[in-house]
């Protein structure tokens, strides 16, 4: 077994639309990213790299290649887990919390465990999220963050 962590923290920006865990989310405003900066499956895929002991997103998926400007985080979790199953890998579990003040985000989160655990090719059961506000003493209205904890099995 392996245990990974992943974090990541997106800026709000006027003009962008919401995504978390794959899902588009009526707001006002997006998070500002070179890709479509979903900070929930951006931790997931640092958390199964970290795992794996592979290089950050940063590095696999760098924004300063044009490939993945405005790339659906999605596809960056399936090229992250080809990379990790093909060295014999596989999730054993996924816990995350993401971290906002707003919008709410618990009638999405359903949809979001099915697109990540889609992508992942897991069960719905072996994945966790859950939202905290930090109660305005964290990043407010100005940002969005999660976290992932990631167990890997096999290898």
């Amino acid at each position: 077994m392996r245990i990974g962590h992943g974090y990541d923290v997106h800026l709000f920006k006027e003009g962008r639309k919401l995504i978390l865990g794959g899902v588009e989310i009526p707001s006002e405003k997006g998070l500002d990213g070179h890709s479509d900066a979903d900070v929930l499956i951006h931790a997931v895929i640092d958390a199964i790299l970290g795992a794996a002991g592979l290089p950050d997103i940063g590095k696999q998926f760098p924004d300063s290649d044009e490939r993945y400007k405005d790339i659906s985080s999605l596809k960056l979790l399936e090229a992250a887990r080809d990379m990790v199953y093909s060295s014999g890998y596989t999730v054993g579990n996924i816990d995350c919390t993401l971290i906002m003040l707003k919008p709410k985000i618990g009638k999405y989160t359903d949809k979001m465990k099915e697109n990540i655990c889609k992508a992942l090719n897991i069960d719905l059961n072996r994945l966790n999220i859950k939202a905290t506000t930090e109660e305005g003493a964290g990043l407010g209205e100005k940002a969005a963050g999660a976290h992932a904890v990631l167990l890997l099995n096999g290898g």
